[in-house]
């Protein structure tokens, strides 16, 4: 083995993983193009369909997201009627966040994203189940079913 084959893009992990994520936000743009979402505004959207309010800080910790990148959606999804953005009462320093009627109503629209995008990936259900257990198991996360 030559010392330098651990540099060789065919033996790195980090390649597929990044490639297979750039690949799977592809399959995501037809259908967000219909909803006028980034991906990014999108999963951002998935966290406030379910939560309904949310600090802006505890929304970049459960999207992997600094508040450097997640500042710009927050301010988009806003402009676009749906989200509110607005000043703890408990300590001003931080952000509420908190989905509209109009972001409630968007919700309708994406409901059939997850399974047209899963129709694009290739994978059987059980294939899906073991990839996702692994990705949140790089990510040092318990899955929902652990």
């Amino acid at each position: 083995m030559d010392k330098y084959d651990a540099l060789k893009l065919e033996n790195q992990l980090c390649f597929p993983l990044y490639a297979c994520a750039r690949e799977v936000v592809n399959k995501y743009r037809p259908y967000l193009d219909e909803l006028n979402l980034t991906y990014t505004q999108y999963i951002a959207m998935m966290v406030f369909w379910e939560k309904g309010r949310c600090g802006a800080k505890e929304l970049g910790e459960k999207l992997f997201l600094d508040s450097g990148t997640l500042t710009p959606v927050l301010k988009s999804l806003e402009r676009k009627g749906y989200v509110r953005r607005e000043r703890s009462s408990v300590d001003e320093r931080l952000l509420d966040v908190s989905i509209t009627d109009k972001g409630m109503e968007l919700r309708e629209r994406a409901v059939e994203v997850p399974s047209r995008v899963a129709g694009c990936i290739g994978l059987d259900g059980e294939e899906a189940v073991a990839l996702y257990r692994i990705l949140y198991k790089i990510l040092g996360k318990s899955t929902k079913s652990d």
